[in-house]
């Protein structure tokens, strides 16, 4: 049974910031500055789960770290924008390539950047550690905080919804 208050058999998209969500909203840096960013291995399976049974799984991130790039390719994710000047446009981009409406798109968000996104789509997630004005936007808060599983959580209540979580198959492993 689904804690997430939307019809939840709609959903044929997961869309996801990095820094916040995927990532924790703190990460190190090195002597020249880079961030060094960590990411939790079970949203990581969750991922390329969802890829695996046919989902569309996007990412639109204003930062640029070419370890997350690479990470997000392993993990069979195609749709990657990085450096995003306006996660709108490229919402509607993605949004075309597939072929989607809008209620059939699910965005995980945490900050100011991600309102714009959360208010075109279906159902708006957040973190539990999002801003204040992204909670007040979203239509389910996850129990958990960026970078701690956040990913999984929606992940896995919209597959099992669907009846497609932990299915006999092909996919269950990395």
């Amino acid at each position: 049974m689904s804690s997430i208050p939307y019809n939840l058999q709609e959903i044929k998209a997961f869309v996801f910031d990095i820094d916040g969500v995927i990532s924790r909203s703190t990460c190190p840096l090195d002597e020249e500055g880079n961030p060094h960013r960590t990411v939790n291995v079970k949203d990581g399976y969750a991922l390329q789960f969802a890829v695996k049974r046919g989902f569309v799984v996007g990412v639109i991130t204003g930062g640029y770290t070419p370890a997350m790039a690479l990470r997000m390719a392993h993990l069979g994710i195609e749709d990657y924008y990085q450096q995003s000047r306006n996660k709108v446009r490229d919402l509607e981009d993605l949004m075309e390539k597939h072929q989607l409406q809008s209620q059939e798109v699910v965005y995980v968000g945490d900050d100011i950047p991600d309102l714009g996104v959360m208010r075109r789509v279906g159902l708006a997630v957040a973190p539990q550690d999002a801003a204040p004005e992204i909670l007040a936007v979203a239509h389910y808060i996850s129990h958990c905080c960026g970078g701690e599983g956040v990913a999984r959580d929606v992940i896995e209540q919209t597959l099992r919804a669907q009846g497609l979580w932990g299915s006999e198959g092909a996919g269950l492993a990395w």
